[in-house]
């Protein structure tokens, strides 16, 4: 079969505040090939992601992505590999190619999957879909006892580990900082598994992140996460040598494999992040997974958005027994719950494993993200080059 169509659906929520929150905006991607669909969702600003599609080329490796997909064979996971090969290669020098891609890619995983009535993780070679043990994560809280506060309810909810950061971390004093983390910990108890996200924020400086290591060591935390640019090898190499009992985490800014395996590979980090959205898409997540496993550093999804999302992020280490933890985005804005019928939930012993279901596993609900759609339209000296598609009814899988 061919791929017939890749349609865009850029939602928002009314107001976009300055959060660290990246489930405020979304952009969905339907693709149709064969008379089936599949879904997707790209972590990016969805405006230029679809401009990525439709943009002029520029020369003959800045061509637009829809160059490489639409009309495409598409008939197995080879299939896949190969649209993405055109893409890396015709997309070369727009840079925002990976982000578009991602989505639609991840779409069309979800329609093979469809097709084949098969998950997603089994077309991926998996014989088996190990539970996770999902961390609640969030943003710090304004106030150390707002952390604590933040943690315990985490607890109480059922998650036996929580991520917090941003939200000021690292922006101001090592002892303010150090009290956040000291009451995280007391909100989560002694047995809670405490992670901590910087947010990039030291850039490429390993002095500023190093002066918060005895804080986070004296609290048990397990990683303090991307302290620095994606791409500051050396900065991660650095601090990792001088971390005693706290894992060095990072990747989820990584829009290529190359760059995960990088960090892996020169970087020293204990863990590493990968979001399928951003990447490439689920085969090279899957592609990392493995690097990872062979490398003994621990593979954990990063998404902080729609249950479509998580469930993507967690199908390239689904069969991975020994890479049980993984990000559960627990206070997601109202469009990120919108956008699906299903969510993915915390079972009896606070774990959860990804969709058995085909496909992703996970229906978008067009009838309810219908409030938060946004139009958009683009034109080229006058002449309409995209439009927004009609939000109909959802489309069902027909043969």
């Amino acid at each position: 079969m061919n791929i017939d169509s890749v349609d865009f659906f850029y939602a928002a929520m009314p107001h976009v505040t300055l959060e660290a929150d990246g489930s405020q905006d979304a952009l969905l991607v339907r693709v149709t090939a064969g008379g089936y669909i599949g879904w997707g969702e790209c972590e990016a600003s969805p405006l230029t992601s679809i401009a990525a599609f439709v943009a002029p080329r520029s020369h003959g490796v800045c061509q637009p992505v829809s160059a490489s997909v639409l009309g495409e064979r598409l008939d197995g996971p080879e299939d896949i590999a190969r649209i993405a090969a055109l893409v890396e290669r015709n997309s070369m020098d727009l840079l925002q190619a990976a982000h578009t891609w991602s989505g639609i890619e991840i779409a069309l995983w979800d329609l093979l999957g469809r097709m084949r009535e098969e998950p997603v993780w089994r077309l991926l070679g998996y014989t088996e879909n190990h539970p996770k043990t999902p961390y609640a994560s969030m943003l710090r809280g304004t106030t150390a006892q707002d952390t604590l506060e933040r943690a315990r309810a985490a607890r109480e909810r059922g998650f036996r580990a929580v991520k917090l950061g941003w939200g000021g971390y690292g922006e101001g004093s090592v002892a303010d900082d150090a009290d956040h983390v000291a009451a995280a910990r007391e909100g989560l108890g002694d047995d809670g598994v405490l992670l901590v996200d910087a947010g990039q924020v030291w850039g490429e400086d390993v002095e500023a992140a190093a002066a918060r290591l005895d804080a986070l060591e004296a609290s048990g935390a397990v990683w303090l996460e991307e302290p620095f640019l994606p791409d500051a090898f050396a900065a991660y190499s650095a601090l990792a040598s001088r971390a005693r009992t706290v894992g060095i985490a990072g990747g989820e800014g990584a829009h290529t494999p190359q760059m995960a395996e990088n960090l892996i590979d020169f970087g020293g980090i204990s863990f590493v992040q990968v979001d399928t959205a951003r990447i490439g898409g689920i085969g090279p997540a899957l592609r990392v997974a493995r690097h990872a496993q062979a490398r003994g550093v621990t593979f954990v999804n990063h998404t902080f958005t729609s249950h479509l999302a998580l469930s993507a992020s967690l199908q390239p280490f689904a069969g991975l027994a020994d890479h049980r933890i993984c990000e559960f985005p627990v206070e997601p804005k109202q469009l990120a719950l919108d956008i699906s019928v299903q969510h993915l939930a915390l079972d009896a012993n606070g774990e959860i494993r990804a969709p058995d279901a085909p496909g992703l596993g996970i229906d978008v609900d067009l009838d309810a993200i219908r409030p938060y759609l946004r139009e958009v339209e683009i034109r080229i000296d006058g002449a309409p080059v995209y439009a927004s598609p009609t939000a109909t009814a959802n489309v069902r899988k027909s043969a």
